[in-house]
């Protein structure tokens, strides 16, 4: 009993730690998304905040260094984005996708022309953010084991969260994002900065997402490898939109995206065909994209012709006897 309790802690502490950097697009992608700029160049910030941490902070030694060159380098997506959406009024989803492309080659540029190799910084040695313990928890069952030596950046995760949903919630610069993303011309009627804060939301997820690469290269591994996002920033996305657009929903969304690859990481322990379990997340995510759908057409039906009348089960005569 002792060591099942065991298990399941340290597996629940490994689905945190694999729903940090989920997490924190995600929070990031909400915001841009009720503040009116769709935006889908959260895998981009993330690969430039993961690329740009790890060789700033394995080239000075600082790692506190790396996570500030991963924040701009994150931020730099997104303003393509403002610049390109706000500006010139361009589709938000094409120039999603080639902002994604473009962090792609210029990540794997940066590191060949800096380090004279392609796959990444591991030449650099390791430089890691520090992980925190809580002493207070170390003793308890259980809960030692969840919250005991967790990264630094898993407890700002969940940090984050609480404080992008207390502003969408309850200040008045949340309220100013959710009225610009409803109708930016009645925004606009009553004073508010309409560009200013569609700017405002795309930095703060730009940021956001590159915390998130940084600890995907100095706190989930120690280096940068290319393409290391494998697809988190679009699963992040997915987490948005499963999640109802709301902070609770698109927290329960990340950590069962990240309870998914928990999952396909401790089966590869076992004798499963590795296509199988690396195949895992990705499912989900395509699962999750379906329940959606089909919620999201179901509120639109209702929407146009009201709720489908309940069929009533009709009686069968009884024969007389």
């Amino acid at each position: 009993m002792t060591m099942d309790v065991v298990t399941w802690s340290l597996f629940i502490a490994a689905v945190l730690r694999v729903a940090t950097p989920i997490l924190l697009a995600a929070v990031g992608g909400l915001i841009s998304e009720i503040g009116g700029v769709p935006n889908i160049t959260l895998e981009g910030s993330m690969l430039s905040g993961a690329c740009a941490g790890a060789l700033t902070a394995g080239l000075t030694g600082s790692p506190w260094l790396g996570l500030i060159a991963a924040v701009v380098a994150g931020v730099v997506p997104g303003l393509i984005l403002g610049v390109l959406t706000i500006e010139f009024k361009a589709d938000p989803i094409v120039v999603g996708i080639g902002v994604n492309l473009l962090a792609a080659g210029a990540t794997t540029f940066a590191v060949y022309t800096l380090l004279g190799d392609k796959s990444g910084t591991s030449s650099l040695g390791r430089t890691e953010l520090p992980s925190v313990d809580v002493p207070a928890a170390e003793g308890v069952p259980f809960l030692g084991n969840v919250l005991f030596g967790q990264h630094i950046l898993t407890y700002f995760a969940f940090l984050a969260w609480g404080v992008i949903a207390f502003l969408l919630a309850r200040s008045r610069y949340g309220m100013h994002v959710r009225a610009v993303g409803s109708n930016p011309l009645a925004a606009q009627s009553v004073g508010i900065s309409v560009r200013r804060t569609q700017y405002s939301v795309v930095i703060i997820a730009g940021a956001l997402c590159g915390i998130g690469g940084a600890f995907l290269s100095m706190g989930y591994v120690s280096s940068f490898l290319r393409d290391m996002t494998a697809g988190r920033g679009f699963i992040a996305v997915a987490a948005i939109f499963l999640g109802g657009m709301r902070p609770v929903g698109v927290l329960l969304a990340a950590l069962a995206f990240g309870f998914f690859e928990a999952l396909s990481i401790r089966l590869g322990n076992f004798d499963v065909p590795s296509q199988l379990v690396q195949a895992i997340p990705y499912a989900a995510t395509l699962v999750g994209l379906g329940i959606f759908a089909y919620r999201d057409v179901r509120r639109r039906r209702t929407a146009l012709y009201g709720p489908a009348p309940r069929r009533r089960r009709q009686r069968q005569p009884q024969l007389a006897r």
